[in-house]
């Protein structure tokens, strides 16, 4: 028997076709689905068939007499999955790392291309040879010689350093 608001509604059988109602549904909507939470859905899954009614009048005496296959007929006729299939683990969790390491590869990618195109060799002063040079320039110069900067670190008279500065050091 239907309930009020199920007969109220012109749709409702369109929707969902021959299926028998069964039960109330926690959402309102008479829709199947496989819950592990909520394990009687509101509909059967499956239309009668004549093969099914026969299989419904049959069940209705002793499950005796029913054999296994007719019996898997029957619960698929009202349920899609077990509870063994809806429980059974999923790709989910390869396809989020997937998609993560695919998101994360985009920028590498990008900064590769970048990198190797826009950007140009890194200039000379950052090798150890211009590092060299650049100091060379500072004394010369006379850089900051009574702030601690490397000329004052350099002993102009004897031409070598009082004390090697932090810049010239080699870090392993």
């Amino acid at each position: 028997m239907l309930s009020a608001h199920r007969a109220a509604r012109p749709l409702y059988r369109l929707r969902i076709g021959n299926r028998e109602v069964v039960g109330p549904s926690v959402t309102g909507m008479d829709d199947y689905f496989d819950r592990v939470d909520q394990p009687c859905p509101p509909i059967r899954f499956k239309e009668p068939s004549d093969e099914i009614n026969a299989l419904r009048e049959k069940e209705k005496g002793s499950w005796k007499n029913l054999s296994i296959d007719e019996k898997k007929k029957l619960y698929r006729y009202s349920f899609c999955q077990t509870f063994s299939e809806m429980e059974a683990p999923t790709c989910e969790g390869r396809r989020l790392v997937g998609s993560v390491l695919m998101l994360l590869s985009v920028p590498l990618v990008l900064y590769s291309i970048a990198k190797n195109t826009i950007f140009g060799p890194l200039p000379d002063s950052l090798s150890d040879e211009g590092k060299k040079r650049l100091v060379r320039w500072y004394i010369e110069s006379r850089t900051d010689p009574m702030e601690g900067g490397i000329s004052s670190k350099w002993d102009y008279e004897k031409n070598q350093w009082k004390e090697k500065p932090y810049l010239l050091m080699k870090s392993k």
